[in-house]
């Protein structure tokens, strides 16, 4: 009731104050029709009226509404009991401790290819060795573009296309040493058990004219890279990882 009243006297201010300026406006009216700039102050004449709508429709907004009913909105019957724990409750809270998750690859494909890139740049898709090979496995420009990737200035920030240029590369030496693989897998050279993923392994690493040459001459070939890395070390350590679903392919890009 007394915001009503409030308002109601508000209301009567407002009605005072109009009817003094309506007894105002006739004479200002007639100086704005004799001066100068008739046309523009004929203009401003309208002013006053619609400042005087405009205000009335400002204060009649504020002239409450009916009781509005907000039991949709009660916590009645809630149980609302809820605590926040301050600064010295939190410190003595126990230490969440996430879980540690260690994803084995095994001997899969997805092992292979994963262990050869750790080997080869620690798995880091955007490093460049001493020697100017490129990527996470590690490719010579030359390399690359005899697969057909010309554009080698963005190889290093993409690792999609890195992904699929190894592919292609695997593809292309498995089929450029299938008979090899059929003909020495099994067997023993140089003392090591020669394994279809060891011979790809190794031509990553050595190129497959230099995996033929090891192969051939019963280990007798020694072939070792600027690192000191040889063939026989990568037929060993990358032996008997699952790469038979790789389709040896002439191709020497992956479509």
């Amino acid at each position: 009731m007394t915001r009503l009243v409030f308002y109601l006297h508000f209301f009567n201010m407002f009605i005072i104050r109009f009817l003094k300026l309506c007894l105002y406006l006739p004479s200002k009216i007639k100086l704005y029709l004799y001066s100068r700039n008739f046309k523009i102050m004929n203009k401003r004449a309208y002013l006053f009226p619609i400042l005087f709508v405009a205000v009335l429709v400002v204060a009649t907004g504020f002239i409450p509404k009916k009781d509005s009913d907000f039991s949709a909105f009660s916590t009645k019957g809630m149980d609302l009991n809820f605590h926040v724990p301050n600064e010295v409750e939190v410190l003595l809270l126990p230490e969440v401790v996430a879980p540690k998750y260690r994803l084995n690859l095994g001997k899969s494909y997805l092992g292979f290819k994963e262990a050869l890139g750790f080997k080869e740049s620690r798995r880091y898709y955007d490093v460049v060795n001493n020697y100017g090979y490129l990527g996470n496995h590690q490719f010579s420009r030359s390399t690359l573009q005899m697969m057909g990737f010309r554009n080698t200035d963005n190889f290093l920030y993409d690792s999609r296309l890195q992904e699929e240029a190894f592919l292609a590369y695997i593809s292309l030496n498995k089929w450029i040493l299938r008979r090899d693989i059929k003909n020495y897998v099994g067997k023993t050279i140089g003392g090591v058990e020669v394994t279809e993923s060891g011979i790809l392994a190794a031509a990553h690493l050595a190129g497959p004219g230099n995996v033929k040459k090891f192969l051939r001459s019963s280990g007798d070939y020694r072939f070792e890279d600027a690192n000191g890395t040889s063939v026989r070390y990568y037929m060993k350590k990358f032996s008997d990882y699952d790469t038979s679903h790789i389709v040896a392919s002439k191709k020497r890009r992956a479509s």
